[in-house]
């Protein structure tokens, strides 16, 4: 089950960076569960759906670097860059630990930092 969710969650991915929230979301479960700590969970896929339709207007650029699987999760160690509200694009490290149920994804951990200079 460990190689199809990183599957998954690399087809998730690359939906984000085309664009494509919908796309994004159809691996994700009715009532995912989205935390990037420091912020206000996310509740279910409709609330999902409207903070990315805001927080994705323009495209993040990320690599993911490594995934990491085991049962039910699948962490991705990588980088990303999004433009913030001041207009300027901001690189950041980030860890987003992913558990998966029955081939979705249903909770995300995130830890985004922006490096030290």
């Amino acid at each position: 089950m460990t190689e199809a969710n990183k599957t998954a969650l690399t087809n998730a991915n690359r939906a984000i960076a085309a664009g494509d929230i919908e796309g994004f979301l159809l691996h994700c479960t009715e009532d995912i569960l989205w935390h990037a700590v420091g912020q206000s969970p996310i509740h279910g896929k409709a609330a999902l759906r409207e903070w990315m339709r805001t927080a994705y207007a323009e495209r993040p650029t990320f690599s993911v670097e490594q995934l990491v699987t085991e049962n039910d999760w699948v962490v991705a160690l990588g980088t990303i860059q999004v433009r913030g509200n001041d207009g300027r694009t901001n690189g950041h490290l980030y860890s987003d630990a992913w558990r998966f149920r029955e081939g979705r994804m249903a909770e995300l951990r995130a830890f985004v930092i922006k490096p030290a200079a």
